[in-house]
């Protein structure tokens, strides 16, 4: 789940209520303070349920009792039954607070769902009472005879747990998916997709489960009816969270999804928050790091018009959000298929994307810098590619990305940029093979550039993968331009076999002497 990303600080604030109610239904043994349940209920209702998602409190509450079980098995491990006890009763707690919420705003539950249930809360009074014994008991020989029995108690709750929240999210998300199907209100179809988006926030598992459960046909629904043109980009980011899973891409075939897409982005008459969002989805359904996308058959079929519609979006792109997923759209699609660079290069997308380049309003970030930087990479295999680099100054463009760095020192943006300095000496390392290139790379200076990457780990954030492209590139230019390097670099960087430039490099440290 996304909530383990989240700052501690700040989890620990958002956990602090519920975490104060166990606290409470610990010590009034999960008895309601008032006699009359319609009271309880409205307590409940007025002091949660206004303030907060339910679905999001459901998803923090699992959270919690999935995070207590793994503890209680780390102190089971080291005998700590006191502590395995305590958090047993609040996991008890938790159980049954999650129930009784969960129970207050569904509409309808499963005989299913009713007897796993009845299952949990029975297992968990079964686990607390075991472990409550455990702890009476000071005979090390029976303890150790009831630890394979606790462990095992445990995991029958881990189970009976399992089962019961994948049952809880199907149910609630059957309920959304025929909200979004029946439903003729703008209003109630748009709070059906935010609640669904935002199940498909909390990781892949529940992408499985919406998609299994229709809601990939559903949602595309949505995109072929006017009346819902509004909530075209909400429906489409849902759509790219869904499409990360095998289960979505396959009922995206099933319903004609690409005609679909290709349909909404040659339409002019769509929104650019409209054409940004299906760039999205076609960004996610072209990945390359999915290992499921051959069965995209269509995709081939409707490739042409795809491409030249992401091109113009590039084009006309009036923030840098929107050009970050156009171009990685083309960027994703230049490996998918090799035809794209070919279409790429007759629909003048180098000049584009090197013009867009320049303006610091549209790429202003190193993930937009990595997405042209992995098109001119892909590119630069065609021969004819050469001379448009040169004329929109792609190659000063690329000796600048070899200078990448991250401004904020973010994980992400560090990766960013180490993606940037490869790609780019990747770049030039191919371009090269081309005497004008060669010598406009030269005369830039990146000879010097390249040596100092190889040479000083800190300049590459200690990347091997920068160390290795930037000693190809290196040996290339050094073939066109021998003069450009001292001896000393050449006897270590380029006349030695690869691998040995490579090891004599990552063993280089500074000294401080």
């Amino acid at each position: 789940m996304h909530l383990i990303q989240v700052d501690s600080v700040q989890r620990w604030m958002e956990d602090l209520k519920l975490m104060t109610d166990c606290e409470c239904m610990c010590i009034l043994q999960s008895k309601p303070i008032s006699i009359e349940k319609d009271e309880q209920n409205e307590l409940i209702l007025s002091s949660q349920y206004s303030t907060c998602n339910n679905l999001q409190l459901l998803l923090k509450r699992a959270w919690i009792i999935s995070t207590e079980l793994t503890r209680i098995a780390q102190k089971l491990e080291k005998n700590r039954w006191q502590r395995v006890h305590s958090m047993t009763v609040r996991v008890n707690c938790h159980v049954r607070s999650m129930i009784n919420e969960y129970n207050t705003f569904t509409r309808s539950s499963s005989e299913e769902m009713h007897q796993l249930e009845k299952l949990l809360i029975d297992k968990c009074s079964e686990f607390t009472a075991f472990t409550e014994r455990c702890v009476q008991t000071e005979d090390e020989q029976m303890l150790r005879s009831m630890k394979s029995c606790v462990n095992e108690t445990l995991t029958t709750v881990a189970q009976y747990f399992g089962q019961l929240i994948e049952l809880v999210f199907t149910h609630e998300a059957q309920n959304l998916l025929r909200q979004i199907d029946l439903s003729d209100s703008v209003y109630i179809t748009e709070s059906a997709i935010n609640s669904l988006f935002s199940l498909t926030q909390e990781g892949a598992h529940l992408c499985r489960i919406i998609a299994k459960e229709g809601g990939v046909v559903a949602l595309f629904k949505i995109c072929r009816q006017d009346c819902f043109r509004c909530l075209y980009p909400q429906t489409l980011r849902t759509l790219a969270s869904i499409c990360c899973v095998e289960e979505g891409m396959h009922q995206l075939e099933k319903v004609d999804g690409i005609l679909c897409l290709t349909d909404i982005l040659t339409d002019n008459t769509h929104s650019e928050a409209t054409h940004a969002e299906a760039a999205a989805v076609i960004a996610q359904i072209t990945s390359p790091h999915l290992t499921f996308t051959q069965h995209l058959s269509s995709f081939l079929e409707n490739m042409e018009e795809i491409v030249t519609a992401l091109v113009k979006l590039c084009q006309e792109a009036s923030s840098g959000e929107v050009f970050l997923l156009a171009s990685a759209a083309l960027a994703n699609i230049t490996f998918f298929d090799t035809m794209a660079c070919e279409m790429l290069l007759q629909l003048n997308a180098m000049k584009i994307l090197l013009a867009a380049c320049s303006d610091k309003r549209i790429v202003d970030t190193p993930y937009s810098r990595d997405q042209v930087v992995t098109i001119m990479a892909n590119m630069s295999v065609l021969d004819q590619c050469a001379s448009e680099i040169i004329q929109g100054n792609g190659i000063q463009l690329l000796m600048e990305m070899l200078f990448e760095k991250s401004s904020s020192g973010n994980t992400a943006e560090v990766a960013a940029c180490e993606r940037v300095q490869q790609k780019s000496a990747v770049t030039l390392a191919r371009l090269s093979r081309d005497p004008e290139v060669a010598d406009a790379a030269v005369k830039l200076s990146c000879i010097p550039r390249l040596i100092k990457l190889c040479r000083s780990p800190t300049e590459r954030n200690n990347s091997d993968s920068v160390l290795v492209a930037c000693l190809v590139a290196l040996r290339r230019l050094a073939v066109m331009s021998p003069d450009g390097l001292e001896d000393s670099d050449f006897q270590q960087l380029v006349k030695p076999r690869l691998v040995d430039s490579f090891l004599l490099c990552t063993n280089m440290e500074e000294s401080f002497v």
